[in-house]
């Protein structure tokens, strides 16, 4: 019986450090803590890397973790930027599209949170709104920043039942918490939408055909604290890389 744990692949994210304003490389606690009670063992991936240490990375990893952060560059959807965009960095949409393609074509679990659901959307030709409470204003509140608590519930998101995304949270609406200003626009090629805020929003996507590729808007990383239908997401990611 193989009891070894599966190796998920978390890239980090570049930050300013108060420290003399130095470059550091970061990634919450609250991702890779939601990968270990999983049961699985979460790698901090850096950026910086050249595509050899790519090819590596992937080949050693069972899993690939995208989380949320900065915006994606509209230079990856080929859009001009029309607002005020904020920590885009294209080495990190560089290094996170490549891993996307690659776990599609090698049908390795994937899953994306915020900026990794929007990831996964560029990578296969989506587009994003660059600025949804200016583009898409709504009595929905997406954007919640200024709230100190990252598991503030700020809606609901109503999921498909029949996806792989429905069969892991076993809810047909679950409360969410939301912390992003940018948003799938276009859907990418061969995704499907999976869950939808009140005011329709596209806020989870998979790929049918693949075993476990799935993006959701929101941060269920800081709700399984307290909610174990956040839990199941995270279980149903580390358990498909152990297969």
């Amino acid at each position: 019986m193989n009891t070894q744990k599966p190796l998920i692949a978390c890239v980090a994210y570049r930050v300013t450090l108060r420290i003399n304003d130095q470059l550091g490389i970061a990634l919450s606690a609250a991702y890779t803590q939601a990968v270990i009670n999983a049961g699985g063992i979460p790698l901090m991936i850096p950026l910086g890397l050249d595509p050899n240490a790519w090819v590596q990375i992937f080949d050693t990893v069972d899993g690939i973790m995208l989380p949320g952060g900065g915006d994606v560059s509209p230079a990856s959807y080929d859009r001009p930027v029309e607002t005020k965009l904020r920590g885009m960095d294209v080495d990190r949409d560089m290094f996170e599209i490549w891993l996307i393609h690659a776990a599609i074509a090698q049908k390795k679990p994937l899953l994306g949170i915020c900026r990794g659901h929007q990831v996964i959307n560029v990578a296969l030709g989506g587009t994003l709104w660059q600025d949804v409470p200016s583009e898409l204003p709504s009595d929905v509140h997406h954007d919640t920043q200024g709230i100190p608590a990252r598991s503030h519930i700020s809606h609901t998101a109503t999921v498909e039942p029949d996806s792989r995304l429905g069969r892991s949270l076993q809810e047909r609406v679950v409360n969410v918490n939301s912390i992003h200003h940018q948003a799938i626009r276009e859907l990418g090629e061969g995704l499907v939408v999976t869950a939808v805020s009140p005011d329709n929003l596209i806020e989870g996507i998979e790929l049918p055909d693949h075993p476990f590729a799935v993006g959701v808007q929101w941060h269920p990383e800081w709700l399984v604290q307290n909610d174990p239908i956040h839990r199941r997401l995270f279980a149903s990611f580390v358990q498909a890389a152990a297969q």
